[in-house]
C-alpha cells in the first residue's frame, strides 16, 4: 500500500500534467536551473541543503523531470551528506529525497548503508518522544510539535512501519485542538494556524481518527483563513495570503471532499500572480523566487487544476 508522500506525489503530479504546456515548461526549466553543481539545492542563500534539496526533488518529480543526469546528480549529494550530522527536519528531508529518486529513477541512496539502517532511524525517532504522545523538534525540545511529529509519522512510512503507540498519537494531536476548529503547533499556543491545522489534519488522516465534528470544524477553520486576494493566510492576526498556506490548506480541504467551500478562481488566480519568470514567490510582498515555494505553487496549480 502506498503512504501518504506516495500518493500525495502522485496526486499532484497527475494535477501538474493537467496545467499548460508553457507554464510546466517555464518551472522545469527554472528548476533544472536552480540544482547546483554538487547536485542539490539551496535556499536564498548558502550552500546546498537537504531541506531545499528535497523541495527541488519534488517539485521535479511532479513535472517528470526526476531522471537521467539531474537524477544521478542528485542521489550523488545525498549520499556524501550520509556520513554527516543532520537536524531531524533536514534527515527526514534526505528521506523524502531518497524516496522520491527510488520511485522516480530507481536510484537506491542508501545501498550501501549498513542493513539495519532503517531500524537504526526508527529508534533514533524515539529519542524525540515525549510524554504528550507526539515527537519533539529537537532532541532537548520538552514540547512535542505538532508539524515535526507529522513528519516522522510519515517518515516511519516510508521506512513500511506503521506509527508507534498510534492512540498516543491520537489523543497528542486532539489535544493540540482549540475552540475555532484549528489546531496549533505548540501546547501553550491559543491561536489555531492554518499550517498546524493541515498537519494535524494529515495526521489525523493517516492515523483514521477523524469524525464528523473534527472534520466540520477544520473545514470551517480553513475557509475562513481565504482573503481577499484569494490566497489563505497563517493565521487569523496575519492580514495576508502566503503560498505555503494557501497550498497546505487548500490540500487538506481536498482531502477532506472541501475544496468546493471556497472561492478555487480566485485560489488559482492568487497562485498564478506569485510565479516569477520561473518559480514562484512566497506572496504578494516578496520579491524573488525560490524551490521551496516552487513546490508550493505547483502543488497549488495542481490541486486548482
Amino acid at each position: 500500500m502506498l503512504g501518504y508522500l506516495e500518493r500525495l506525489t502522485l496526486r499532484l503530479g497527475h494535477g501538474v500534467a493537467a496545467l499548460p504546456e508553457d507554464l510546466r515548461a517555464r518551472q522545469a526549466s527554472y528548476l533544472r536551473g536552480a540544482q547546483r553543481d554538487d547536485g542539490g539545492f539551496a535556499g536564498r542563500e548558502g550552500a546546498s541543503d537537504l531541506y531545499y534539496t528535497a523541495f527541488g526533488l519534488r517539485g521535479m518529480a511532479l513535472l517528470g523531470e526526476l531522471d537521467g543526469e539531474p537524477a544521478e546528480r542528485a542521489a550523488a549529494f545525498l549520499r556524501r551528506q550520509l556520513a554527516g550530522q543532520a537536524a531531524m527536519v533536514d534527515f527526514i528531508s534526505l528521506l523524502f529525497a531518497s524516496a522520491l529518486l527510488e520511485s522516480a529513477a530507481g536510484i537506491d541512496v542508501f545501498s550501501e548503508s549498513a542493513a539495519d539502517w532503517q531500524d537504526a532511524v526508527l529508534g533514533l525517532f524515539e529519542r524525540f518522544r515525549r510524554a504528550d504522545g507526539g515527537y519533539a523538534k529537537t532532541d532537548q525540545g520538552q514540547s512535542s510539535s505538532t508539524y515535526h511529529t507529522f513528519l516522522i509519522v510519515i517518515a516511519q512510512q516510508l521506512l513500511g512501519r506503521p506509527p508507534v503507540e498510534a492512540s498516543r498519537l491520537i489523543d497528542f494531536v486532539r489535544s493540540r485542538r482549540r475552540d475555532d476548529g484549528g489546531f496549533v503547533e505548540f501546547g501553550p499556543m491559543r491561536t489555531s494556524g492554518t499550517n498546524p491545522t493541515a498537519a494535524a489534519a494529515g495526521l489525523l488522516g493517516v492515523l483514521d481518527a477523524f469524525d464528523d465534528e473534527l472534520r466540520r470544524g477544520v473545514i470551517d477553520f480553513l475557509c475562513a483563513k481565504q482573503t481577499g486576494e484569494g490566497g489563505l493566510k497563517a493565521n487569523t492576526p496575519i492580514p495576508l495570503a502566503d503560498l505555503l498556506s494557501t497550498f497546505t490548506g487548500l490540500l487538506t480541504l481536498d482531502d477532506l471532499g472541501a475544496l468546493a467551500d471556497i472561492d478555487r478562481d480566485a485560489a488559482r488566480h492568487y497562485a498564478g500572480s506569485l510565479e516569477h519568470d520561473g518559480g514562484f514567490r512566497a506572496g504578494a510582498w516578496d520579491t524573488a523566487a525560490d524551490v521551496e515555494y516552487t513546490f508550493y505553487g505547483l502543488g497549488t496549480r495542481a490541486l486548482l487544476a
